[in-house]
């Protein structure tokens, strides 16, 4: 028997096990190693501090979302030895495999910003990548009466790059029903040197920002949190007071990949941006959040991806070499407040432009514009992750971006738009 192991079973682990488990011959063993017992759909903690009571919706037993077939063992991982192609777990036991896959994700790391995990942290101090974090800042704004709210994000790369900005579009949106708009502050302080890495949707979300509102503080470099003083403090040595602080904590890889010597410094592991391969590694793959890629670290990143790393997997236990098939296909749902959405849909090389999605000229989605539609998508794709992306059905989506309906602009033409 030989064995197939993914580390991780996230929206990527989870995705890729379930699409190899229907590939792989019967002299194949699968195991999924993760020791977490529940599975988060992480989407679903953007409209948590915003008055939403469906947490229990966004969580699944890890059992329920891992395939027949697929053997799960609920333990850490402490290292991963190639040269012997073990996976060391914790206890000292191993997992011998043949082929590895990491898809261990990336982890909020608030503690490697100084300040910013003091006395204050869950008090005037919040973030909401995590579920405990949304719910004390669903606390937090329910008993906002006013003042400076700021959302900083600490250091890029993170998860979901437009999760800030959906979070203050529905912050502007939340505190204009209670009435207290003109009582709340609310300012982006990123360390980019604008909303967005894209050019021409950074047109369109400046613009957004603007027109809400929302102060743009770019390029700020945060040095540390001065919890005391309720104060961001950079590197150049500029200060934003607060009020209340949403902070998206550093991001980092796995603590065993560091150890492992598998990674950069931020603990993502370099790969193979076409392939999935892990450079160096011809028997381990990655896929997902895990990976120094530069694609977005997103849940359809993780997608697309799972149905490439899938194909050239199978092609390389017959020995075949490998499809340079991923091409960066990233699309996410942009909540802008009041029932409407954004669309973006985008790649390593053709950035977010207008249009329609997926039918050109029909849609029924609008590419960086703002429809009901749209939300309506964003709020069903719970069900369908839950339904036909992790169980790894097949959708009508290529996992290779097309410019079928996109039309294509340059930033000048956008910013005259938008006017």
């Amino acid at each position: 028997m030989k064995n197939l192991s993914i580390i991780g079973a996230g929206a990527a682990g989870t995705m890729v096990a379930n699409h190899l488990r229907r590939e792989l011959s019967a002299d194949w063993i699968l195991t999924v190693i993760d020791p977490a017992p529940e599975h988060l759909y992480q989407p679903g903690l953007l409209f948590l501090p915003f008055g939403a009571r469906d947490e229990a919706k966004i969580r699944r037993r890890r059992g329920r979302t891992l395939g027949r077939g697929v053997q799960w063992i609920q333990r850490p991982v402490q290292l991963v030895d190639p040269d012997k192609r073990k996976v060391m777990l914790e206890g000292a036991e191993s997992v011998s495999y043949d082929l590895l896959v990491i898809a261990s994700g990336s982890h909020v790391r608030p503690e490697e910003t100084p300040g910013l995990m003091g006395s204050e942290w869950r008090r005037s101090i919040h973030d909401f990548y995590t579920l405990e974090g949304a719910l004390k800042l669903r606390e937090a704004l329910t008993e906002f009466r006013g003042g400076r709210i700021v959302l900083n994000v600490a250091e890029m790369p993170i998860k979901c790059p437009v999760a800030p900005m959906e979070w203050l579009f529905l912050a502007d949106a939340f505190f204009r029903k209670r009435g207290i708009r003109d009582r709340v502050e609310l300012i982006y302080v990123t360390p980019l040197d604008g909303a967005f890495t894209k050019p021409v949707c950074n047109v369109r979300l400046s613009h957004m920002l603007k027109q809400k509102g929302i102060h743009l503080e770019t390029e700020f470099g945060l040095a540390e949190v001065d919890p005391d003083g309720q104060k961001l403090v950079s590197y150049d040595e500029r200060h934003v007071q607060y009020d209340l602080l949403v902070s998206i904590p550093v991001h980092k890889g796995a603590e065993f990949i560091g150890a492992s010597g598998l990674g950069n410094d931020m603990n993502f592991i370099p790969t193979d941006k076409h392939t999935l391969r892990v450079k160096g590694q011809d028997h381990i793959f990655a896929l997902g959040d895990a990976t120094d890629l530069p694609s977005s670290k997103a849940g359809s990143v993780a997608h697309f991806q799972s149905g490439v790393l899938t194909r050239n997997i199978m092609r390389a236990i017959r020995g075949q070499s490998l499809l340079m098939d991923f091409d960066g296909h990233a699309n996410c749902f942009i909540e802008t407040g009041f029932g409407k959405a954004l669309l973006i849909d985008f790649n390593y090389d053709v950035q977010p432009l207008p249009g329609k999605f997926p039918v050109p000229g029909f849609g029924p989605f609008t590419l960086l514009g703002e429809s009901r539609v749209n939300h309506l998508g964003k709020l069903a794709f719970r069900w369908l992750y839950w339904n036909f992306l992790m169980p790894a059905r097949q959708l009508p989506i290529s996992d290779q971006m097309s410019m079928a309906g996109k039309q294509v602009v340059t930033e000048e033409e956008m910013m005259k738009a938008a006017v």
